[in-house]
């Protein structure tokens, strides 16, 4: 036993140089490496048995087209008190997403359910506070839907026939006929936070004013309200007021005659 244990004793197990390791590190690397490719080559071959490059192609065009057509149509006839330049920027990129999720999803039972699943732990926290954005959004959002869906025919045509309709619709539908001048929306950016010495400027001048709209951002505030105006030398005098606050405060005023105070 003593012998046993004293040549065990002479002669021990070599341990491994880092040589050897290294050797092992890059073995391990081109295993990897080799089995990614695979996959990968794996994958390649089930998204073109199930989606056309070309197909994906033409839908990234068609849905980025539409979604400026549907932009510059909710600038020039949109009604909204809030900033609709600033709005309009998340079309694009919306209905590009939604096309993008579509196109994967659709020919994975699997992949749809994670979808949903990862959807219902998602929390939106900006408010919508005005119907007519949320009508915009759902037609951006079935414009992703269709094109995703491989339904260019119907996305090229159902998206300018809405927007025609919507047209329709604005340009014979009766007006109110209680009209006034004066009345008008005012939309003020500014790096202050102070919203109430601001309000308290326009109360001071104006005999009816009403905050509508209020965001804050990194920059500061952003303020939509409905005011009424006796005459044009109280809108001066606000302009001069506000665009006193800061270097970095906006106004604009918007006319509303048909507004009913």
């Amino acid at each position: 036993m003593s012998d046993c244990y004293q040549k065990t004793k002479e002669n021990p197990i070599p341990k491994p140089t880092w040589p050897v390791y290294l050797s092992l590190h890059f073995i391990h690397i081109g295993f990897t490496f080799l089995l990614s490719m695979f996959k990968l080559q794996e994958y390649l071959e089930q998204f073109n048995t199930t989606v056309s490059a070309f197909d994906f192609a033409v839908g990234l065009v068609l849905t980025a087209i539409l979604a400026i057509v549907i932009r510059l149509y909710y600038i020039r006839f949109g009604e909204a008190v809030s900033n609709r330049r600033r709005f309009v920027n998340n079309f694009l990129p919306l209905a590009l997403s939604t096309m993008l999720i579509i196109t994967i999803v659709k020919s994975s039972i699997a992949l749809s359910l994670g979808l949903v699943g990862a959807l219902s732990i998602v929390r939106f926290r900006a408010a919508i506070k005005d119907p007519e954005e949320l009508t915009y959004l759902f037609l951006v959002i079935g414009l992703g839907l269709a094109i995703g869906a491989n339904q260019f025919i119907i996305g090229a045509i159902a998206v300018p026939a809405i927007l025609l309709l919507m047209w329709l619709h604005k340009s014979f539908s009766p007006r109110s006929s209680i009209k006034s001048e004066g009345r008008m929306f005012v939309n003020i950016d500014t790096d202050s936070r102070d919203f109430q010495s601001i309000t308290a400027i326009l109360a001071d001048v104006l005999p009816f004013v009403e905050l509508k709209r209020m965001d804050q951002t990194n920059e500061g505030l952003s303020l939509s309200y409905i005011i009424k105006a006796d005459d044009i030398s109280a809108i001066d005098r606000i302009r001069k007021d506000i665009s006193g606050i800061s270097e970095k405060t906006r106004i604009s005023f918007i006319e509303q005659p048909d507004l009913i105070l």
